[in-house]
């Protein structure tokens, strides 16, 4: 591939893996919400992430060629190789924890998408314009819960805010542009980050101000994930999400 189709298809798997380890992440809810009406939400928002997700694994198989179809994307390839943020690898916990990870998370990739709706590219146009539509409704619903159990009861503050202090150093990583980001930015196919960072830290903290929890002060910043440097949970994951694709190889999606 020539570089510049390189990046492409690193960039593409960036926002691929993104959704598609978080979406992961948020199956492990599926029959365990705290009620029946907010499990079936989180697992439609996963169907979403995870619909999302195949897009753009189709979309980055093409890219690539040599054979390679959306499966061997998502499930032949080592934790090395995956371009997703650390922030969503990062383990459950409780439902608190989740609400947090995924309203960080819903904040970036609204105002992502915004902006991909004007890429140069077609095909990833395409697949912001429609994922956009499902993504509103994530931030909504995650958004109205962090201010719920932000503002509610001593226990449910306590957790919002706990689980805050512990990703809050892995929210700086989404805004540093890899090498593949900073070139196609240039050339108008990848958004810029700089204004999705001011867009994300205005509406995150009047989420976080109206729930009354405290914006921790910055003192590291995780990173790696999109080198593909991640952590051990990354492993425990796609050792579930692969094991049947590795198992009986050439199943289809």
């Amino acid at each position: 591939m020539a570089a510049n189709q390189d990046h492409l298809l690193d960039f593409v798997l960036q926002l691929a893996d993104n959704s598609m380890i978080i979406g992961q992440r948020n199956a492990e809810w599926c029959g365990h919400g705290p009620i029946l009406e907010q499990d079936i939400a989180l697992t439609n928002i996963t169907l979403d992430l995870i619909g999302e997700a195949r897009s753009l694994y189709q979309y980055a198989a093409s890219l690539k060629g040599n054979n390679a179809t959306e499966d061997s994307m998502a499930f032949l390839r080592d934790a090395r190789a995956y371009r997703n943020v650390l922030l969503t690898e990062q383990p459950n916990n409780d439902w608190g924890f989740t609400i947090v990870r995924q309203f960080l998370f819903d904040a970036f990739h609204y105002y992502s998408l915004q902006a991909l709706c004007n890429s140069k590219d077609t095909q990833l146009k395409a697949i912001a314009e429609k994922s956009l539509k499902e993504v509103t409704y994530h931030f909504k619903w995650s958004s109205e819960w962090v201010i719920r159990l932000g503002d509610g009861t001593d226990i449910s503050h306590n957790k919002i805010q706990s689980a805050i202090d512990a990703l809050w150093d892995f929210t700086h990583e989404m805004f540093l542009p890899s090498q593949a980001e900073q070139t196609l930015a240039d050339e108008g196919i990848a958004p810029d980050l700089s204004p999705i960072k001011t867009n994300w830290n205005k509406k995150v903290s009047e989420v976080l101000t109206m729930a009354t929890i405290q914006i921790p002060e910055q003192t590291f910043a995780q990173k790696g994930g999109k080198q593909g440097i991640h952590s051990e949970y990354l492993d425990y994951i796609l050792t579930d999400m692969q094991y049947l694709q590795r198992s009986y190889p050439g199943l289809d999606w």
